[in-house]
């Protein structure tokens, strides 16, 4: 009796993930590199202070460490899709990989201003590649019925990653030096890009696409987006329009914006094809995407400021009241990835968005007072709500589109939720000064001559400062009212902020319930 046995050359998938364990280890160092990329959008975020010191930058000068990388990233992140199909997967992020670390490494030996913004300009285009190429391997690799489990790892790395950004980065800042805030991701990075290399193999390059190159179609691209970036970040310092640069660039993002659209459509090969917002899931939860965005980065930024202004806290101190929203994000991650798969995802949504609005609506009851206890409940609110929105909006947006448009589709998705980050800074810096001035007013005619309890309080101040001082107090006295009456005004236009908020998130929850429930993904479904 002769007996055959017959080996097979695929390697054994693990059934609880439905992928080879090489698949998943190529995939998880794409996640760190994808979390690192992320990261340092935020992590300057509360050490800009030190920064600006160690670099001799002026005040106006260090927002473009923040600029500099979002307005490169966000050209990327289109790009990345097309790239992905021409050079591969592994060959893209390995090499955006090995770039990223390389300027991280530039930035930490910044001298001066340009340096510093040169440096960032590349880390954020070359770290822009790696992003969505982590959310189309995600929605190509694994099988449909396995996705409630990689899409909570996902969800979890992009809306963590910004939001602990100002945590790392005040750690770091405050133990050692703001130059560490950069040399962190070197030896990751190159840990991440040997991994890739060797591990990932989930494509293969199609060079064929590199002859009908839409060269037209990437600047106009480039103009639009970076000049839309610049716009949302510059203009509410500089009154928008009313700058005759912010005017040149509005103008420039319009030029930009007409010659990209006219090529995406008439194009041979776009170099972002539209066509994925067809589809009715993906465009609704692009617009979804966008306003998680204000959500995500608005108040990653919003809070940091309050501390900063109205508390007087240092880097440190605001990383660790930010590290709340961090923990309940982490917490809730898993019970949003078993939720995905047994409740309606437009209930995820709706509960996730009025959640936000919830913390928003108890934030806009803030004071001067307030610290780590009072903003507790709306960061728990803030985080638990992030996780329960990206897992339903990131399976709805991409979880059923064609395995051939996710690669391109990727990249739009996870470019709604940084415009939406984009313009939310933009109009609430715009609404934080607009209210600030109006409530500066309004107080200012309430500390006038003529108001007896503002005459008797001011009276009181210069009697304790005259003798504090053994001197006229009356300048002493008048300077600390002024501050008073700023700090108050400043107070309630966070108030204000807080309730616009509000209105825009109980919207958004709404507007979940008007949507089509998606169609039920078969338990056996396979991958692409």
């Amino acid at each position: 009796m002769t007996i055959t046995t017959t080996f097979s050359d695929e390697p054994r998938k693990l059934e609880w993930i439905g992928v080879t364990p090489r698949q998943l280890a190529g995939f998880l160092a794409m996640v760190f590199g994808m979390f690192m990329a992320i990261l340092d959008i935020q992590i300057v975020s509360a050490s800009l202070q030190e920064i600006q010191a160690g670099i001799s930058a002026s005040a106006d000068e260090i927002a473009w460490v923040q600029t500099s990388y979002l307005i490169a990233e966000v050209v990327m992140i289109p790009l990345s899709g097309f790239l992905s199909r021409v050079f591969s997967t592994r060959a893209l992020f390995t090499t955006a990989a090995i770039g990223f670390t390389a300027a991280s490494a530039l930035c930490a030996t910044a001298t001066s201003i340009n340096e510093m913004i040169i440096y960032r300009a590349i880390q954020g285009f070359i770290g822009g590649g790696m992003i969505p190429s982590v959310f189309a391997v995600a929605f190509t690799l694994f099988p449909r019925s396995k996705q409630n489990i990689v899409s909570p790892i996902i969800g979890l790395v992009a809306t963590l990653a910004p939001t602990i950004g100002p945590t790392v980065g005040g750690y770091l800042t405050d133990t050692y030096s703001w130059h560490w805030l950069f040399l962190i991701n070197v030896v990751p990075g190159i840990l991440v890009a040997a991994a890739v290399f060797i591990l990932v193999d989930f494509d293969k390059p199609n060079y064929a696409l590199l002859d009908r190159f839409d060269y037209v179609g990437l600047i106009g691209m480039a103009m639009f987006l970076g000049s839309l970036e610049y716009v949302l970040e510059e203009g509410p310092r500089y009154d928008w329009l009313d700058d005759q640069t912010i005017a040149t660039f509005a103008v420039l993002t319009v030029v930009g914006a007409v010659v990209f659209f006219w090529r995406a459509f008439t194009a041979a090969e776009p170099i972002v094809q539209l066509r994925a917002f067809k589809d009715r899931n993906f465009a609704f939860g692009s617009a979804f995407s966008f306003t998680m965005g204000i959500g995500l980065y608005g108040l990653t930024y919003v809070y940091p400021v309050f501390l900063g202004q109205v508390r007087g806290y240092d880097s440190l101190m605001i990383g660790q009241t930010m590290f709340v929203t961090g923990a309940a994000m982490f917490l809730t991650a898993p019970i949003s990835g078993r939720l995905a798969g047994k409740v309606d995802p437009r209930i995820m949504m709706f509960i996730g968005f009025i959640g936000f609005a919830l913390g928003t609506y108890i934030a806009s009851f803030i004071t001067s007072d307030w610290d780590f206890w009072e903003l507790l409940i709306p960061q728990i609110l803030r985080g638990s709500s992030l996780m329960l929105c990206m897992v339903p909006i990131t399976n709805l947006s991409l979880g059923t589109l064609p395995p051939e448009q996710i690669k391109n589709a990727s990249g739009l998705f996870n470019l709604t939720r940084n415009l939406g980050g984009a313009v939310g800074l933009a109009i609430i810096n715009t609404l934080l000064n607009k209210r600030l001035d109006l409530h500066l007013a309004r107080l200012h005619e309430q500390v006038s001559w003529g108001h007896p309890i503002a005459e008797e309080r001011l009276a009181t101040m210069q009697q304790s400062f005259t003798q504090a001082m053994q001197a006229d107090g009356d300048m002493a006295a008048l300077k600390k009212l002024a501050m008073i009456v700023r700090n108050q005004a400043n107070v309630l236009s966070f108030a204000d902020l807080f309730l616009a908020l509000t209105v825009l998130f109980a919207v958004a929850g709404f507007c979940t319930l008007l949507m089509r429930k998606p169609a039920a993904v078969p338990a056996g479904a396979g991958g692409h």
